[in-house]
């Protein structure tokens, strides 16, 4: 026996003078001590004794205990699905709980494509699948990326008569949601009789990952109209992601007296998507209200915040969270750093960013990535260091992006340098280039330097190519909807009183001492109509509408599909003081709060 495999020992012999009915009890007492010592296992080491003495008494060949057997060290934490395997090879006949054991057990343990062998040998074996194979064998076709599989294992299932059960439909929603066949996922969702909290769950967590989030937000509206079902953690968490990307304020702050209502503590998922929706909605105060509340904080929760810092130019803030993050022990990742390089260049703290970009590698050995690189071009574009960030892209050990010469022509526009602009947007047209946005703001350079034969080339080549750039657009929120105005529009039916508010408005400008800035319009028209044209700029117009619709002294908040000019900066800055009102601006990748005649960028943008 000595030296012989484990799985490979004969059975142990009890004495034979003992009678049937004794020794049938005695192992009827070392199969539940076997049992009782199996579900108190915590490691490997003590479940393979537990395993020698099933072996020991001959249990093995008893499928009630070879499967109890099977499941914990293939579905344990700390089990070993190589041993689970060689069990699982050891079993003469498994049977279908065998089977979806060793199928979970694989998915568990990230082995897709095994998981899908598995059913494969189950079916060749003539084991009859149940309603408990299908869900992880969908979840394995849907981390696999295999809807092939995953719809011929639907068809395989609607052969046999499960396309009814509940936990195979929610998996089959789940399956085709992350796969991006959200039309798939519907179908399956509508012809369900009963849809359960986990229906719903998929179904809108299969939107939010298609970035579908208006129709997330709908069909969490219909589910609550149902009344009979309580959201879940899960569902919450897509909603406030919805609530993020379309700022929509007031329901992500619905939705969180709902959660403090109806759950008695949040999790550290729910409070960081809590965080996360606020500072990217506008309310930094309320995001890091909460991140100073939480009592356990992961390197997530401090990612959100350092990142939520930046967007709202609270540099110091960030630097001091990340000195934070350091003293609790938590290693920072190279998405925290984008954020601390970000809050750097928003802040223009050119020599504490170049330190920061050093130390991500020296001392956390983080290999900058094209976003580092990218953040730290901007910082020194914003600074006027036109030629070190030249020399930089070239040096960089990584190959430029577009998003890197892009960032480096905003930054020639911004300081009136035509020679290094040019060389910025050869690169960015070699590329292959198709966003409007790079032509455009090569033709505003010429324009601004009234070299207007060149830019009219540039807006030919433009058209010539189909390119056509998306005109200003500004969304407010009054009254918990989202209002749209475009530049110069005159056609929409919110617009009515709105031009006669804006005279209003600029009769009050002057007496500030306000004079448009018609640099600003990069047109060859006189500068009438050039003043004109600046009226009807859409953060003018949304800000316009507000102040008519809201109550005195209440907030107004602002997004744009594009970068503020200089000219409605100053506006917004002396609408604050004039009207005595805190004005929100997302700029695209930033806020503007705007309060008493003053900008928290520090005009610093």
């Amino acid at each position: 026996m000595i030296g012989t495999p484990v799985l490979h020992q004969t059975q142990y012999l009890s004495p034979p003078d003992e009678p049937p009915q004794i020794l049938e009890l005695n192992l009827r007492m070392k199969e539940q001590e076997c049992l009782s010592c199996l579900r108190r296992c915590r490691n490997m080491e003590e479940f393979k004794q537990v395993h020698a003495q099933v072996l020991k008494w001959g249990l093995f060949w008893n499928s009630f205990c070879a499967s109890n057997l099977l499941a914990t060290c293939a579905l344990s934490n700390w089990g070993s699905m190589d041993y689970a395997c060689s069990i699982f090879r050891q079993i003469d006949e498994p049977g279908t709980f065998v089977f979806n054991t060793m199928i979970r057990g694989q998915v568990n343990h990230v082995n897709f494509e095994e998981a899908v062998l598995l059913f494969d040998e189950m079916l060749e074996r003539g084991v009859e699948p149940d309603n408990f194979t299908y869900p992880s064998l969908l979840k394995a076709c849907a981390l696999l990326r295999g809807l092939h599989e995953g719809m011929q294992i639907h068809g395989h299932l609607l052969k046999l008569g499960f396309e009814s059960d509940l936990f195979v439909q929610n998996s089959l929603i789940n399956m085709y949601g992350k796969r991006g066949e959200i039309e798939l996922a519907c179908a399956v969702f509508e012809q369900m009789e009963v849809k359960s909290v986990a229906s719903w769950s998929a179904i809108i967590s299969a939107h939010a990952s298609l970035r579908m989030f208006y129709e997330c937000l709908m069909l969490f509206g219909e589910m609550s109209s149902k009344g009979c079902l309580r959201p879940e953690e899960s569902i919450m968490v897509s909603v406030l992601s919805a609530c993020t990307h379309l700022g929509a304020l007031a329901l992500g702050k619905c939705s969180h007296g709902f959660l403090l209502r109806n759950i008695n503590e949040l999790n550290v998922v729910v409070q960081t998507s809590l965080i996360d929706m606020y500072v990217k909605c506008g309310c930094l105060e309320k995001g890091s209200y909460i991140f100073q509340k939480m009592a356990k904080k992961n390197r997530l929760s401090y990612s959100v915040m350092i990142s939520g810092l930046a967007l709202h130019g609270q540099d110091e803030e960030a630097l001091r969270i990340f000195s934070e993050m350091l003293e609790e022990g938590l290693e920072p990742d190279d998405v925290i750093y984008v954020g601390l390089l970000s809050a750097c260049s928003h802040a223009g703290l050119t020599d504490e960013g170049f330190r920061l970009f050093h130390r991500m590698k020296a001392e956390h050995g983080i290999e900058p990535t094209v976003q580092h690189c990218g953040c730290m071009v901007d910082l020194m574009g914003r600074a006027g260091m036109l030629n070190e960030a030249l020399e930089f892209i070239k040096s960089m050990p990584l190959r430029p992006s577009d998003v890197i010469w892009r960032s480096l022509l905003n930054a020639c526009r911004l300081h009136s340098n035509m020679e290094i602009g040019e060389i910025a947007a050869k690169h960015l047209f070699q590329l292959n280039s198709q966003n409007p946005g790079d032509y455009l703001v090569l033709s505003n350079m010429h324009a601004e330097a009234q070299r207007w034969e060149e830019a009219a080339k540039i807006r030919t080549e433009m058209a010539r190519k189909g390119l056509y750039q998306m005109p200003g657009c500004s969304l407010v929120e009054v009254g918990r909807r989202m209002y749209s105005f475009v530049s110069q529009d005159m056609s929409n039916p919110h617009c009515e009183g709105v031009y006669e508010m804006i005279h209003q408005m600029e009769w009050q400008l002057r007496f500030e001492g306000y004079s448009p800035d018609t640099s600003q319009v990069l047109l060859d028209v006189d500068e009438e109509e050039k003043r004109e044209r600046l009226k009807g700029h859409s953060q003018k117009l949304a800000i316009a509408f507000a102040l008519i619709h809201t109550s005195k002294g209440s907030p107004i908040r602002i997004a744009r599909n594009i970068r503020m000019c200089s000219d409605c900066h100053k506006y917004t800055k002396l609408i604050s003081l004039i009207y005595q009102r805190e004005i929100t601006v997302r700029d695209r990748n930033r806020f503007h709060h705007f309060k008493d005649g003053t900008c928290s960028c520090r005009d610093y943008w």
